[in-house]
């Protein structure tokens, strides 16, 4: 007779990982299930903060948040977001942690290793999450993709503009122009 396993929880997932030696500046986040850990590179952070600091223009500051954990629909997701917007009045759930369903707007920055995950199920987590806007900044690519109106597990609008260029997200819930002019390549 078969022995019945538990499933592992993506609660116990992370507490084993924060008994691990993790290296410092490390960030840490699980993907349906598998664990990526990367170390942000110059360029990564200089985008990230390009879009936090014209963010803030908008948003308060305990609106916008930075490699904070959020569970996401699909199996074992929990992200580390680079910058995620977060609704006026949102409030944290009884284990300290913001809920999917709060986010306005979540900005992926490409690395490397991880691309695939922003591009594919990342993407797919962030529109079943019903996200409104998505951002994927590809200083490979010098490109932005902005993935609007999602429905049924994907985003209906895909935007692409190139570094330098203006991103125009005054018809989304975050009603303003990100400039993209300082935006580092690779």
């Amino acid at each position: 007779m078969a022995e019945s396993v538990n499933p592992i929880r993506l609660d116990d997932l992370f507490e084993r990982l924060e008994r691990m030696p993790v290296p410092e500046g490390y960030k840490v986040e699980v993907v349906e299930g598998t664990v990526y850990m990367s170390v942000p590179q110059d360029t990564h952070w200089e985008i990230i903060m390009c879009i936090i600091e014209q963010l803030r223009t908008k948003y308060p500051r305990k609106q916008v948040k930075s490699d904070v954990r959020i569970d996401y629909p699909g199996h074992l997701n929990g992200f580390a977001t680079d910058v995620t917007v977060i609704s006026e009045g949102a409030e944290q759930t009884p284990a300290g942690r913001w809920r999917h369903s709060d986010v306005e707007f979540a900005a992926e920055v490409i690395s490397k290793g991880t691309a695939v995950n922003d591009y594919g199920p990342k993407k797919a987590a962030y529109a079943a999450a019903e996200v409104p806007v998505y951002l994927v900044a590809d200083p490979y690519q010098r490109r932005c993709h902005v993935y609007t109106q999602p429905k049924e597990g994907g985003y209906e609008i895909e935007t692409t503009v190139a570094f330098g260029n203006d991103l125009d997200l005054t018809g989304t819930v975050v009603g303003l122009t990100l400039k993209t002019d300082e935006f580092p390549q690779d």
